[in-house]
């Protein structure tokens, strides 16, 4: 049986009131017609991963929220608030209705679905709305795309969760320590594009690249080369290759802004 805190009790009717609020303003609809599966939570290990009934993992779609402490590394902020709010939406009942989407397990052999709770909300949804995540897009998954995206921007409108943290704000590509690895918000300028066998190159400086695979191009509706000089906010995860940190941009709804560069031109 999951335990569920007093605390997680009062989180959820804080963020209840947030929710029902976000809703009021939402214009896309998460809704599925179809489900692909019921299966039963037995633990919360944070607010976008539970663990099954049946022993398996289950990572949900499109959403990644702030990660609680492992590895010697210190809890982020909201990391705590995040597990209680899914524990909480979890209280009345902890069944959920999953859809499938094109991959079913990630790379760590997770399955991965976008969940619902048994009376038809999104929970990858309600988690956006409240400012507990960031919206990641990673193809093939992409549906509630749009969806998504808006659920997301109505916490950023109303400063909510990681909106209104410091820590979330977006870290300039120039300035990030080595070790400076996991989800990140970055900013720089595009000042090198290069060319592999398999993917493009975007430098933001000497020691950030952006690796855009040519397999994704089919996303894009711009080719690499016209955001040369550019300045740009995208968001991923940050990892380590030879001496340099890199992050995959594999699809367009990765890129908060795209600016012209004055001072370069």
């Amino acid at each position: 049986m999951m335990a569920v805190t007093k605390r997680a009790l009062l989180t959820a009717s804080f963020f209840y009131a947030c929710y029902l609020l976000a809703t009021a303003a939402q214009a896309a609809d998460c809704h599925s017609t179809q489900y692909d599966e019921r299966v039963i939570v037995a633990r919360v290990f944070d607010g976008d991963t539970v663990q099954l009934t049946d022993g398996r993992h289950l990572r949900f779609i499109a959403i990644n929220t702030p990660e609680r402490s492992r590895d010697n590394r210190p809890a982020e902020p909201l990391a705590d608030t995040a597990k209680q709010q899914l524990e909480a939406l979890l209280l009345a009942n902890n069944t959920l209705l999953l859809r499938f989407d094109a991959d079913k397990q990630d790379r760590h052999g997770r399955l991965l679905a976008h969940p619902y709770l048994h009376d038809g909300r999104n929970l990858t949804q309600a988690m956006l709305q409240t400012g507990l995540g960031f919206h990641i897009t990673v193809p093939p998954n992409l549906l509630f795309l749009d969806c998504y995206q808006q659920a997301e921007q109505t916490a950023r409108q109303q400063q909510l969760g990681v909106w209104q943290q410091a820590y979330y704000q977006p870290q300039h590509a120039g300035q990030l320590s080595p070790t400076a690895t996991g989800f990140k918000r970055i900013s720089g300028t595009v000042s090198r594009i290069g060319e592999s066998r398999t993917a493009y190159w975007l430098n933001l400086g000497e020691n950030f690249a952006l690796r855009l695979p040519k397999s994704d191009l089919a996303y894009f509706a711009f080719a690499p080369s016209s955001l040369l000089g550019k300045s740009l906010t995208v968001r991923g995860w940050v990892y380590e290759r030879r001496n340099q940190l890199r992050m995959n941009l594999r699809h367009p709804a990765s890129i908060e802004t795209i600016t012209d560069n004055a001072a370069g031109r």
